[in-house]
């Protein structure tokens, strides 16, 4: 995918510009993923101003990682922006950020403080401790057999206003240790809630299992007054899955609403 092989470049060339770096150390590829992070994010136009710099703020970040993280993004821009590491210190810096990192060291009672204070700001909120989504965190980064892969709590990022690219979401592992739930989420029709009454999971393509094919897929769909499924659009995963999922959504039934509504759709194949 164009988005790990950009990553990869990423690492590589930060590697190269550090002399004492031997490989890809486990720092280097989460600094990495927090400038990529910051790429495939939307934030409203009143957050983040054309010209205005990207701010990534790190939580308990120590001066080796700080330094690391600006060589990494050094000479790196994103749109129509520049992008700023800074250290932060008081929970007072939080709301002058756009993405914040909470390195492990941070504890649980900073993390959830500074969660707490962060409040309705559209800042993108990253974390590498496990429990990380449920303390009000949005992406979290976890080391799984010696890679390090991300989980993203959707919901939350929503909530905050913010919007993560389909092609990184797609990405993803699953959130909240699920394996194979969906889940099912209204976003729309004047603020109505949609509850599922009846629903048939996917089917797991035997193709995409020969072929070793998995992960996120996510999908929106349009659902009548009277509860049926009027169409589903495919916002990101493996054109394979997107099928069977969208198949299967097709035949879900929802509690009748005075208005159709739009209600987004995530499914984990494969785990």
């Amino acid at each position: 995918m164009l988005l790990a092989g950009a990553m990869a470049a990423l690492c590589v060339s930060a590697a190269q510009n550090d002399a004492q770096t031997e490989g890809v150390s486990e720092h280097l590829v989460k600094a990495a993923y927090l400038y990529n992070f910051a790429k495939s994010a939307e934030w409203p136009d009143q957050s983040l101003p054309g010209g205005e710099p990207l701010v990534i703020g790190v939580v308990a970040g120590d001066d080796e990682f700080i330094e690391l993280l600006k060589r990494t993004i050094a000479g790196r821009s994103i749109g129509t922006h520049s992008v700023a590491v800074k250290r932060i210190d008081t929970n007072d810096q939080l709301k002058s950020c756009h993405l914040v990192f909470f390195r492990s060291s941070s504890g649980r009672k900073r993390t959830e403080s500074a969660i707490s204070a962060v409040g309705g700001a559209r800042v993108l909120l990253v974390g590498e401790e496990e429990g990380f989504l449920g303390q009000g965190g949005m992406i979290n980064l976890v080391l799984k057999n010696g890679t390090v892969r991300f989980e993203v709590d959707g919901a939350s990022v929503e909530r905050a206003g913010l919007h993560l690219s389909p092609r990184l979401l797609a990405l993803a592992d699953s959130g909240n240790g699920s394996s194979k739930d969906a889940s099912s989420e209204s976003a729309g029709a004047g603020g109505e809630s949609r509850r599922l009454k009846a629903s048939t999971p996917p089917e797991y393509p035997e193709i995409a299992q020969k072929m070793n094919i998995k992960g996120l897929v996510q999908v929106e769909a349009t659902v009548r007054r009277d509860g049926t499924v009027k169409e589903v659009r495919v916002i990101g995963g493996h054109p394979l899955l997107a099928e069977a999922l969208v198949k299967a959504v097709m035949g879900w039934q929802y509690e009748p609403a005075a208005k159709d509504s739009q209600v987004r759709v995530r499914f984990v194949f494969g785990q």
